[in-house]
């Protein structure tokens, strides 16, 4: 492919990109595709070809393949999981990022990628109302930032110990704390990291599932004193299930009394601090030792973008640091160089799509919609509370709203039954998109508002599609 020949695909695939985008918002496509298993790989040779095919006939395949089998994560009645809303202005930084192949080993391999990097983070900080204490990198995903901030802790109780004999040669078993409403990724981080399952502690949560500040200090000091070596805690702000936020002011006290490390997965949530009237929902961060904010989730930045923050970036550069002679170069002291912030050696041109999201956005922008999506998730908390037959399962304190719909009469495993099926229905019918989740050991609907072209008819079209779909299995 020549640059002409690239310019005018690259034409034709913005307009088709626009064309998706102007549909998916009109609700044009069913939210939830009903294809089987197996769907696209039968669709597709089994072999690669042996000889240049026509991008048309690539183009035919997207439009007739792949995209009958793509859920709708723009569709304005999307509501599952968490909101994935890729602005298009963060779709042209991410095209421009390609565009560019720029490849970040080191300052020098492209200063531009490092320095946007280090701008835009620092913007997310100043944003967030976060101190100059912290220094942030993009990473890919909140899971490696469990992973990477799970090490540090371990680096830092063993006194470096995997330069020696690693956890081989740990005098005690070190324990890692978290809640029973974290994210998996913090279990599989702590299991990667080398600690085993039998050292990482649930803590109880309290009636709004957030961990219980003085259940950690108990489990704490009863494993210090049965000759164990507490080595970090990780506290949630926005629990996937629920959105719950942990005491930090509590736990923070608890990590510095007994010198754990403390990682702050604000994966969701911290987005909505770029509210000031939501940053009372993370009182005590500034006693944490590292954080991760998801813009890709909610603030609306294309995945993968993910930034993790620390307040001692000698200690993360010491743990993650490789200097292969082939990557030194003059300016290696008077620079960042990011591969040693993190697993990956390279690194993509991430800063784009962040920066172009925040310059087309503002701070001003990027506020009013999350006040938007607060708003949508207050009405419809507020119409469950007012309908008999329907119960709000836990707290809203930001843009998810958890429901069961409880029949009189109905409990147990026939409740459970009850609350898949009608979430079930609303799924295949294609007129929505809702996920479900266990919570105290039964299942509930997570509503989770956040898609940019989401419009106040779009939520009371749910709350009447909900109660319709009910009423059928009743």
């Amino acid at each position: 492919m020549d640059v002409e020949e690239f310019r005018r695909l690259g034409h034709e695939l913005i307009d088709w990109i626009a064309d998706y985008r102007e549909k998916a918002y009109r609700g044009d496509f069913p939210v939830m595709r009903n294809v089987a298993p197996g769907t696209v790989k039968r669709a597709l040779p089994a072999a690669p070809p042996t000889e240049p095919e026509p991008f048309d006939a690539v183009l035919a395949d997207l439009n007739n393949v792949i995209l009958p089998a793509c859920t709708q994560w723009v569709d304005p009645r999307f509501f599952g999981y968490f909101p994935s809303n890729s602005s298009l202005a963060a779709v042209l930084g991410d095209y421009v990022s390609t565009g560019l192949g720029q490849l970040g080993l080191n300052w020098q391999s492209s200063p531009a990628l490092t320095e946007l990097e280090e701008v835009t983070t620092d913007w997310l900080r100043q944003m967030t109302g976060l101190s100059d204490a912290w220094s942030g990198v993009i990473q890919d995903t909140a899971s490696t930032g469990a992973l990477v901030a799970l090490i540090c802790a371990r680096e830092r109780t063993t006194s470096h110990g995997a330069t020696r004999g690693g956890l081989q040669s740990a005098g005690k078993p070190l324990v890692v704390y978290t809640s029973s409403q974290s994210h998996s990724s913090v279990d599989k981080a702590a299991l990667m990291a080398g600690f085993g399952r039998t050292y990482v502690r649930v803590v109880p949560v309290d009636e709004s599932f957030s961990m219980r500040g003085d259940a950690l200090a108990q489990m704490v000091q009863s494993d210090s004193d049965n000759g164990l070596l507490p080595c970090a805690v990780v506290a949630t702000i926005g629990t996937t299930a629920t959105t719950a936020c942990d005491p930090l002011a509590d736990i923070t006290r608890v990590a510095k009394a007994h010198g754990l490390w403390m990682h702050v997965d604000a994966a969701l949530a911290g987005s909505a601090m770029i509210l000031p009237e939501c940053r009372k929902l993370w009182d005590g961060i500034e006693g944490a030792d590292s954080l991760v904010v998801n813009p890709h989730k909610w603030l609306g930045a294309s995945f993968d973008c993910s930034t993790y923050y620390v307040r001692d970036p000698d200690h993360l550069v010491r743990v993650m640091s490789t200097n292969p002679s082939f990557l030194r170069t003059a300016a290696d002291s008077q620079v960042k160089n990011y591969r040693d912030w993190g697993i990956p050696l390279g690194r993509r041109f991430r800063a784009l799509k962040l920066w172009f999201l925040m310059r087309e956005q503002g701070v001003s922008g990027l506020q009013a919609r999350l006040r938007r999506d607060i708003g949508y998730a207050q009405w419809l908390a507020a119409r469950v509370d007012a309908t008999p037959g329907w119960k709000r399962v836990a707290p809203t304190p930001l843009q998810t709203v958890c429901v069961r719909h409880e029949p009189p009469g109905l409990s147990g495993d026939a409740l459970d039954a009850h609350t898949l099926a009608w979430v079930k229905r609303i799924n295949e019918s294609g007129k929505a998109y809702l996920t479900s989740a266990t919570l105290d050991g039964r299942w509930m609907v997570r509503v989770a508002f956040g898609g940019e072209a989401t419009q106040q008819r779009h939520v009371a079209e749910l709350w009447e599609l909900m109660q319709t779909e009910v009423a059928r299995g009743v």
